[in-house]
């Protein structure tokens, strides 16, 4: 096998924190690197490997195809349709299901176990975004390439040469591109994936971000609202007086922010914020409604529980306080709508699956990193199913953004990385060399 290099990974976003690797004791158990060695060592498997390298310009066609289709929130269908066609491309079967998922079994030659792979199909940029990838030296510029676009390229890679050199498991192995992992999508696809009276998925690997190193195993919980304050509304002069709706929500963010701020500079790390505000009609005008959306997080479900308490009751007193000021007309009201839950976990650093994960991480000479971060993983970890997150390989800036980039500094690596450990996850049986 030619000689790899690795490079400097940088930690690309996905809302994804890397942690102490010394002080979470990441160790691998000697049986978990004997097995990556035993895969690696397999003739088959280092011709797949070596195959990967061998892709790149394939794979750089691949990912500005796929980045050019537009994925916004709630609009995937463009892209799911044409993914799909990719993997039927390859002469593999592959569909949609009831939300929109792209979906393709790999059929195990009789395990009795399911391992999904997921790398998702949306991007946060409206309808509208300028998503034509230009290149400036090393770098593909365009909104969503790697975040996750470079995820849904590795994870069709793998499925062609797993194909293409017979390496059979002995579980199912599910590969998904999920829709609604971003924003308000609020994991519905994924979530949709462990509905009541769906198949079991026994093992759950997203490919999200590009880190070589990450090994994600803590899956940060968040509570998201849309509040909306509302009134009669009317002229600023002749109908000064009536309740304001503006008002209410100004006091409600002041009381909101004095009380989680105070919240948050003891205990495990929670965080809140106001992302988005709107409402009225024109600057002479009481508006009828404002409303502001509200993002919380927090490592423990618990501290998320609390804050979520002290927002719940910082909205009612702000309704009371306003309303107790209002001069004439009817009382202001105010609803608080829950627009997105994202559970939280752990996995615990003996699990197989992360001890698998850091070994195909070793296994492609790079030195594994315990991390936590809100994916696709955290519907998984939250019901005690093994579940990690790690990178597509390359190196990836400003996601979330207009200036997003990615460039192929040793790409080939996290698809290795991922491919060596689907294979250990799902049964794979090694020949000798």
């Amino acid at each position: 096998m030619p000689k790899r290099r690795v490079l400097p990974i940088l930690l690309f976003a996905c809302a994804v924190i890397p942690m102490d690797a010394s002080a979470q004791g990441i160790e691998i158990l000697p049986q978990y690197q004997a097995e990556l060695d035993a895969i690696r060592a397999d003739p088959r498997v280092g011709a797949a490997l070596d195959d990967v390298l061998a892709m790149d310009p394939e794979n750089e066609r691949r990912l500005i195809e796929l980045t050019e289709i537009e994925a916004p929130p709630f609009m995937e269908e463009e892209r799911a349709a044409h993914y799909r066609g990719m993997i039927r491309g390859l002469g593999l079967e592959a569909d949609l299901d009831g939300v929109g998922n792209v979906i393709a079994r790999r059929a195990g030659s009789g395990g009795a176990r399911t391992v999904a792979v997921v790398a998702h199909l949306d991007t946060v940029f409206p309808k509208g975004t300028d998503v034509t990838v230009r290149r400036e030296g090393d770098k593909l510029m365009a909104p969503g390439i790697a975040d996750d676009t470079r995820g849904l390229v590795t994870m069709l890679t793998i499925m062609e040469l797993m194909d293409r050199h017979g390496l059979e498991t002995s579980d199912d192995v599910l590969f998904v591109g999920s829709v609604g992992e971003e924003g308000l999508g609020d994991l519905r696809g994924v979530k949709h994936l462990f509905r009541e009276g769906a198949p079991e998925i026994h093992a759950f690997i997203a490919i999200d971000g590009t880190s070589n190193t990450r090994v994600l195993n803590h899956a940060i919980g968040s509570h998201r609202y849309r509040v909306s304050f509302r009134g009669p509304g009317g002229h600023s002069w002749g109908a000064f007086g009536l309740g304001n709706p503006a008002h209410a929500m100004a006091r409600a963010i002041k009381l909101f922010d004095d009380r989680a701020g105070e919240y948050v500079t003891s205990g495990a790390k929670t965080t809140y914020n106001i992302g988005r505000i709107g409402g009225g009609t024109s600057i002479n005008s009481i508006p009828a409604e404002n409303w502001m959306e509200v993002d919380m997080r927090s490592m423990e479900p618990g501290r998320l529980d609390e804050i979520d308490a002290i927002f719940q009751t910082a909205m009612r007193d702000a309704l009371a306080e306003q309303n107790e000021l209002r001069r004439d007309g009817q009382e202001l009201t105010v609803d608080i709508e829950m627009i997105g839950n994202r559970p939280s976990g752990i996995v615990p650093v003996d699990t197989p699956l992360i001890q698998r994960a850091f070994a195909a991480t070793r296994a492609v000479g790079a030195q594994p990193e315990l991390s936590m971060g809100s994916t696709d993983s955290n519907v998984a970890i939250s019901l005690g199913i093994p579940a990690t997150t790690i990178g597509s390989g390359g190196e990836g800036f400003g996601a979330h953004s207009l200036h997003e980039w990615w460039a192929n500094r040793d790409g080939h690596l996290g698809i290795q990385k991922a491919m060596l450990l689907i294979l250990a996850e799902a049964g794979f049986e090694p020949q000798a060399p």
